[in-house]
């Protein structure tokens, strides 16, 4: 009866339930969390959690005979991996998320060079044919900023030079998205601008991870598909053993009240408390109050980013006060690393202005050191990570969007990947298909 099935043109199974893949080697799962098996990389990333995985496909769950594999087998040219028309390439800024998704998808990472010249321009240049391909460019705006923004420019204008058919730039951290809004007058809107940048390159798709604000999609005009970290980090979740009744679902601001809630809603449906701070200058929280009850309950704190861990950390500090019993903080993107390098360099530059140096030598090193373009009373903010670690956290609960050294990790921190979601949306984009199919129903591609 199933090889009946399986030989009729017109499948009852929908398209993303397909079981081989005919452009990967891999055989595809429609449930790849579930049934996956570790992939074995030549450069072994090391994170707590979330390391990349293969989907295999559980054949005794689907019930198919041999003589129906035999057939299909028979049926099915031979694989080249030279005939796919998906090309993936990944940028300077996170190559383990990139070497993860290329796994994941049972894909190579295309074959490009990037280098940088002595006055720090950027050289790049593809090393295999993209002609009539579709390509996805990964590289996050993760810091440095600036340096990786153009990079993503500079490959797009070269996929777009070699005749590529379309250009994804997939973007899992989206830099300038907080710049969205003019909150005073004479301010740029940055977020619009470098999307002006994007477009201009020549991608004709952007596929990006939890944006600071759902209106940076309308600063596009080409698609723009905005997925969501929240599964990955719901999975991890739902594995802990937590009474659902003692969950309170907190956010660290007025401004993240749409995000908790919706993480609450796919957590058990748990309640929701908010935080209540007054902001007087960047990077610099106050907290004032808490809206709801977290006495004796485990507080979930939900951002989309950890950047000095100021309000986080003073948001867990008033959640201890009022009683909870547990306080985890989960947020996709993890900016914190950078900080800590800023607050080395505000240190070599005090301990430059204290050498014995003739006026004028002293001061081209410290231009020299801050790139004479920071501010530099302003550029140390406190260490995040002496933050996170202090033991106001049960657990810090990041994904890898941004690369995180292992300098930077502390007992506290786990790490998710986001391969598998950021590698099942390129397929969804590259087969033309939508995300409305379980497990991936919240993907976010219409």
């Amino acid at each position: 009866m199933m090889a009946s099935l399986l030989q009729c043109p017109t499948s009852p199974f929908p398209p993303s339930f397909s079981s081989i893949n005919r452009r990967s080697p891999v055989l595809r799962s429609p449930f790849p969390f579930r049934h996956a098996v570790r992939c074995n990389l030549v450069d072994p990333i090391k994170f707590d959690n979330g390391k990349p995985y293969a989907p295999l496909l559980n054949t005794s769950a689907l019930h198919l005979s041999s003589t129906a594999t035999s057939h299909l087998e028979n049926t099915l040219p031979p694989f080249n991996k030279y005939d796919t028309r998906l090309r993936i390439f990944s940028g300077t800024a996170n190559p383990a998320l990139s070497h993860e998704i290329a796994c994941y998808m049972g894909l190579e990472l295309g074959k490009i060079k990037i280098k940088r010249f002595a006055d720090g321009e950027i050289y790049v240049q593809l090393q295999e044919s993209v002609r009539g391909c579709d390509v996805f460019l990964v590289q996050p705006t993760c810091p440095p900023a600036n340096e990786n923004l153009m990079e993503l420019l500079i490959m797009i204008d070269a996929c777009r030079r070699a005749s590529a058919k379309t250009i994804t730039a997939v973007i899992p951290y989206f830099g300038y998205a907080r710049a969205d809004r003019k909150t005073q007058g004479r301010e740029s809107i940055a977020a619009k601008l470098v999307a002006n940048l994007i477009t201009e390159a020549g991608a004709n798709r952007v596929l990006a991870c939890d944006l600071h604000s759902g209106q940076s999609i309308g600063y596009f005009d080409i698609p723009v598909d905005h997925v969501y970290g929240q599964p990955v980090i719901l999975d991890y979740l739902a594995s802990k053993t937590i009474c659902s009744d003692e969950l309170v679902v907190v956010s660290p601001d007025v401004g993240g009240v749409a995000r908790a809630r919706a993480f609450a809603k796919k957590l058990s449906d748990a309640p929701l408390a908010i935080v209540d701070k007054r902001r007087h200058g960047h990077n610099v929280a106050e907290v004032m109050n808490l809206i709801g009850d977290v006495k004796g309950k485990v507080a979930v704190m939900v951002d989309d980013m950890i950047d000095t861990a100021g309000t986080i950390t003073k948001g867990a500090a008033l959640l201890h006060q009022e009683g909870a019993r547990e306080v985890y903080a989960c947020s996709t993107h993890a900016v914190f690393r950078y900080l800590e390098n800023c607050f080395f360099l505000k240190e070599l530059v005090h301990i430059l202005e204290s050498l014995v140096l003739g006026k004028e030598i002293r001061k081209a090193l410290i231009a020299w050191v801050s790139n004479d373009a920071l501010d530099v009373d302003n550029i140390g903010s406190p260490p995040a990570i002496e933050r996170l670690s202090s033991g106001l956290f049960q657990e810090v609960i990041i994904t890898n969007t941004i690369p995180v050294s292992e300098q930077n990790y502390f007992p506290q921190l786990t790490v998710l990947s986001v391969a598998n979601l950021l590698g099942e949306t390129i397929w969804r984009v590259h087969d033309d298909c939508s995300g409305g199919i379980e497990p991936y129903s919240s993907l976010g591609i219409d």
